[in-house]
């Protein structure tokens, strides 16, 4: 019975918390770029912050990286998309509010996953999704959602010699049809000005 009751509380303290999320807003949005020193992100779009890495340390592929790298993520109306990029590390995204996000995942081996960041559980939104080193990904904020802001890990840590941004017409050739909505509109989309010749 104890147990039963210490679980409703719990419960009912979560409620609470989750109640007391301030209102997705355009507004609410500006004050968490200024709060949390968020800056537009060259090329992928949408908004950074660096929050640090971890002091222990890897061998990786011959070199010693910091375990893993963790920054802030934001999408907003203004920069909805997440344009395509491929990261060596393994990428692990967690929704602190707002949202939701779908993520197109492109994997190595051909095959594609379309995967919603949210909080609506029931509809099969997830608020952790873990995305493997070595895919291709792309982010889109839903229609009608202000903001998402999100923390991102990298492991190990993020370095700008194991990321590409953009892709070209071989690489819409080869998803292209992998899933209903990989269309080749779609795939340029998320390539979006980042188009490699």
């Amino acid at each position: 019975m104890k147990r039963f009751l210490l679980a409703a509380i719990c419960v009912a303290g979560l409620g609470g918390l989750r109640a007391a999320t301030p209102a997705a807003t355009n507004a609410r949005a500006k004050e968490l770029i200024r709060t949390l020193k968020l800056s537009v992100l060259p090329k992928e779009s949408g908004y950074l912050g660096i929050i640090g890495v971890s002091a222990q340390k890897v061998n990786a592929g011959g070199r010693v990286l910091a375990a893993q790298s963790q920054n802030y993520y934001m999408l907003t109306r203004e920069k909805p998309i997440n344009y395509l990029h491929w990261l060596e590390p393994d990428d692990t995204h967690i929704l602190v509010e707002g949202g939701p996000v779908d993520y197109f995942i492109f994997h190595p081996d051909g095959h594609v996953e379309k995967v919603t960041l949210g909080f609506d559980y029931a509809a099969g939104q997830r608020p952790v999704i873990a995305v493997p080193g070595g895919c291709w990904k792309a982010l889109r904020l839903h229609d009608g959602a202000s903001y998402a802001l999100m923390v991102n890990t990298l492991s190990p840590e993020f370095t700008l010699d194991r990321v590409k941004i953009g892709e070209g017409a071989a690489w819409v050739k080869r998803f292209a049809g992998a899933a209903p909505w990989a269309t080749p509109e779609r795939l340029r989309e998320f390539i979006g000005p980042n188009w490699v010749k």
